[in-house]
């Protein structure tokens, strides 16, 4: 999925400035703090470099008692279903046989 695409309205921004503001705080450095995140996590969301993902969703589900749909709608996220790669379940294949 391409998060540029012009049928997806993606906006990271909308949904780190409403946790700002709904945690009463002041910038990206304390909500990087408050998400338990090195600062540059939170500003390459920001920029688009890093997509918000699964485990920074939960954390965001965690402080602030937004549910993850409603967090999901913040940043422009309106599939009612995630679904994840099958690659993702699979092992990895190193050529090593388990004993």
């Amino acid at each position: 999925m391409d998060l540029d695409s012009d049928d997806i309205k993606y906006d990271p921004n909308h949904l780190l400035d409403t946790l700002i503001k709904q945690l009463h705080l002041k910038n990206d450095a304390a909500l990087s703090r408050a998400l338990e995140v090195a600062p540059p996590v939170v500003s390459k969301i920001r920029h688009r470099r890093l997509p918000v993902g699964a485990s920074l969703l939960i954390r965001m589900h965690e402080i602030s008692d937004l549910s993850i749909k409603g967090l999901r709608e913040l940043m422009g996220d309106r599939r009612t279903k995630f679904r994840i790669s099958d690659k993702q379940f699979k092992p990895k294949q190193d050529g090593a046989a388990a004993h």
